[in-house]
């Protein structure tokens, strides 16, 4: 009994030794979509083995779903043990929005286009404006700035638009202005990562609006991610800015549609090596 002592505070100490990289390890998978729900395996047959059945939903959605669902079940047998009649709508009404959360949360899996020079978008949407801003700290000063309005029928989960080592991550509470507003970027609550890369530093912020409260970021400063590695999610809404070195070409305008993780959005232009 004795020895059992010191093995036991031995095994906390190597525990609190690893517990950040067990941390970063579990952000990693959620990344790569590991974290996502999964249905039961079901069983192939012969060398096939077990799959597993995944959900495509974002799991910060499913307590939406699970609160819907619960309601929508309660008030149908309210109504039948009620008599049906005006009742009916309630289940109704539960059930299509049970419905549209599942649509709002889905999480596709997304293919990267070949090029690791490629820059991708980190988010579905519209190109509401592409041009050059000031002011930026971790970009070193003048960047070029790509804003995508993400609509409620968008998919809402972000994406890393580059591979490389995540040195800058911030949060601020803030207003909540209709996400096409110019001030909304430096106004509205927000979270930004920054990823360094082989080119340069790269900025991509997470902006809440008028309805999206609620902003989740997985990569924290030390974290490396992959391109098309899923980064976040904002509730119910509305934009993201993508700031890129200004010498890197964009490959987007206006007005044009785009997938986050796979539509090319610019090209990156690798720095030069000191002679």
């Amino acid at each position: 009994m004795a020895e059992a002592v010191p093995a036991a505070a031995a095994a906390r100490q190597r525990g609190g030794r690893h517990g950040g990289a067990v941390s970063r390890g579990l952000r990693a998978a959620h990344r790569r979509g590991t974290g996502r729900l999964r249905a039961a395996a079901v069983h192939g047959g012969g060398a096939g083995g077990d799959r597993a059945v995944r959900i495509p939903i974002a799991r910060e959605g499913m307590p939406f779903v699970v609160v819907c669902v619960v309601l929508a079940i309660g008030t149908l047998l309210w109504a039948r043990h009620g008599g049906w009649g005006v009742r009916t709508v309630a289940p109704a009404v539960f059930g299509i929005v049970a419905l549209f959360v599942l649509y709002f949360f889905r999480d596709p899996e997304r293919t990267a286009p070949p090029g690791e020079d490629v820059v991708v978008s980190p988010a579905d949407g519209r190109v509401m404006s592409v041009g050059p801003v000031a002011g930026e700290d971790f970009m070193g000063g003048t960047a070029t700035r790509v804003t995508i309005f993400l609509s409620v029928f968008n998919v809402h989960v972000q994406r890393a638009p580059v591979a490389g080592g995540v040195d800058h991550y911030s949060y601020r509470a803030g207003q909540y202005l209709a996400a096409w507003r110019e001030e909304a970027s430096s106004n509205n609550e927000r979270a930004s990562l920054g990823i360094q890369t082989r080119g340069g530093p790269v900025l991509v912020r997470q902006i809440a609006g008028l309805v999206a409260r609620r902003i989740v970021t997985y990569p924290r400063e030390g974290d490396r991610v992959a391109r098309g590695d899923r980064i976040g999610l904002i509730r119910f809404g509305s934009r993201v800015d993508l700031f890129l070195p200004p010498d890197w070409p964009v490959t987007v305008a206006p007005g044009d549609v785009v997938r986050g993780g796979e539509t090319p959005v610019a090209r990156m232009v690798p720095s030069e090596e000191p002679s």
